[in-house]
């Protein structure tokens, strides 16, 4: 697979890509996002990321910009869902031969999980500790062990590595989802 182009985040954004129907389009976006940067640092520095917009987000943290897109708390809520799929296929990947990762309905997770609902603080404490955890579990694996892969059902196979740099580039796309969403349910969208 050849690099993807370096992409800024209102770029990836105003793309609204399928991760289903689009999946390379999806990874060539998520990719793009990262671009020559540490997956490492990146995903690092996203807990406290989420934590100064959580915080500074006040009484717009809860609302929704329009009907069908999700608050800024939602948003939390799916970057934890993601972080909890991937510390399942990173041990799959890693302790099985060529497992099948299996896909899932993000806009049914984040409905009948609850998000909205959810308490912040609960979520971005349980976010910090799982991403602690993957973060030593890289730290602790081969370049060998990175390369093996599983087949998700909906994008094909899919690396240690490429599902590192995908869940760095899906925090980078997702804070700025975040910034976009609290711009324009506070009325000071540009």
């Amino acid at each position: 697979m050849t690099s993807p182009e370096a992409m800024d985040v209102d770029a990836a954004l105003d793309r609204r890509v399928d991760p289903v129907a689009e999946a390379d389009l999806y990874r060539e976006t998520l990719l793009g996002l990262l671009g020559d940067r540490d997956p490492v640092e990146v995903q690092a520095e996203l807990p406290d990321q989420l934590e100064t917009i959580v915080r500074e987000a006040g009484p717009d943290l809860r609302t929704r910009p329009a009907a069908g897109e999700w608050s800024a708390l939602e948003l939390v809520g799916h970057i934890l869902d993601a972080e909890i799929t991937s510390a399942a296929r990173y041990r799959w990947i890693l302790a099985h031969d060529e497992p099948r990762l299996i896909g899932y309905d993000q806009d049914l997770w984040v409905e009948r999980l609850r998000h909205q609902e959810d308490d912040p603080a609960e979520m971005l404490a349980l976010f910090r500790a799982l991403r602690r955890s993957h973060l030593q579990l890289w730290g602790r694996t081969s370049d060998s062990e990175r390369s093996r892969f599983g087949m998700h059902s909906e994008r094909g196979a899919e690396s240690v590595d490429l599902l590192f740099r995908l869940i760095a580039g899906h925090g980078l796309f997702h804070l700025g989802q975040m910034r976009r969403t609290l711009a324009q349910v506070s009325g000071s969208a540009s």
